[in-house]
């Protein structure tokens, strides 16, 4: 008994490549769209970092200092209006911005509302 293989070469490298570009596409998507979140979480974290140094620091001085992360982050210029609200034991410092993000076809804007709040 002779067993005869047959050659599938060819056959399925369409579907493979079809595969291979949808998976390309979405990881390019991922990408411009994580880029967005992941500059929201760095404002944030430099938005707790001032909140819990804030009893040494005065408003102007977080204010200044978020601008900064604000412009070093390339995030929009509504991201440098920060709010500081000051309680005797506690600070609340907030933020509303929006990033445009921009797909083949479709844009999009995302609304960010970064907060960070410490007692002392």
């Amino acid at each position: 008994m002779v067993i005869r293989s047959r050659s599938r070469v060819g056959k399925s490298s369409l579907g493979c490549l079809i595969t291979l570009l949808l998976v390309v596409a979405a990881g390019y998507f991922a990408v411009n769209i994580g880029e967005v979140y992941f500059r929201y979480y760095q404002f944030r974290d430099s938005m707790q970092q001032a909140a819990r140094f804030a009893p040494r620091l005065s408003d102007d001085d977080i204010r200044a200092r978020l601008r900064a992360a604000a412009d070093s982050l390339g995030l929009p210029e509504s991201a440098r209006e920060v709010q500081i609200r000051r309680r005797e034991h506690s600070i609340v410092v907030s933020n509303e911005y929006y990033e445009r993000v921009e797909l083949p076809g479709y844009v999009r804007e995302i609304r960010f509302e970064p907060r960070a709040e410490s007692s002392f």
